[in-house]
């Protein structure tokens, strides 16, 4: 099955109509732009084949990523900060900036702390396997990093974890398979609900652990 796509200009209809609901099949995807215009707007988002009544939280909506990479992840950042850009995102690279052997924690802090702080809106780390650098990034308070290997596994961190983060193996998944899972990842939405109770006893264990 096609997945639908909505634009800028369809949510631009959706306002001039009076609305302030999008109903759409639950892999739509949404343009950067439509996202960002949705967000101003207040539109929500209602999926048509989930339970009546439930919506969708647009608190983060991708517009600026910050990307980054050891050595391992080097040359695919390239390709990726390419796609992203071309696509209408704002790209802030952080390094490493050659595939000379480095240290992964400086550039998955690095990259945390660009989201923690809101200059940037979400990440993409590129590693060997993606763990490592999202067990750095996870010791930002706020950061919600994942390893994602898969459509689904994407799809997943956004919709029920709220994942401000993702991380990603350049040498245990292919370049397409990561480009498709980035996609996914960018265009899936946090579903709130029952998640975001989940979401906030995390919340409560992360102040407990965080010494001020």
């Amino acid at each position: 099955m096609k997945k639908k796509l909505i634009t800028e200009s369809e949510i631009r209809e959706i306002i001039k109509s009076g609305s302030n609901e999008v109903l759409v099949p639950h892999k739509t995807i949404f343009t950067p732009l439509a996202l960002d215009l949705m967000k101003h707007s207040g539109i929500k988002i209602i999926f048509s084949d989930t339970t009546p009544g439930t919506t969708v939280s647009n608190e983060i909506v991708f517009k600026t990523i910050a990307i980054a990479s050891d050595h391992t992840g080097f040359h695919l950042k390239g390709k990726i900060v390419k796609e992203l850009s071309d696509s209408g995102y704002h790209i802030i690279d952080v390094g490493t900036n050659s595939d000379k052997s480095c240290d992964y924690p400086d550039f998955a802090i690095a990259s945390a702390l660009k989201v923690a702080s809101g200059e940037c809106d979400g990440a993409v780390i590129l590693d060997a396997t993606g763990i490592p650098s999202s067990l750095t990034a996870n010791k930002v308070p706020g950061i919600r990093a994942a390893t994602c290997y898969n459509e689904f596994s994407a799809r997943s961190s956004r919709e029920h974890n709220n994942s401000n983060i993702i991380c990603l193996g350049a040498q245990s998944l292919g370049a397409t398979l990561i480009s498709e899972i980035i996609k996914i990842w960018l265009n899936s939405v946090f579903l709130g609900g029952r998640h975001q109770r989940r979401l906030d006893k995390i919340t409560e264990i992360e102040k407990k652990f965080v010494k001020g």
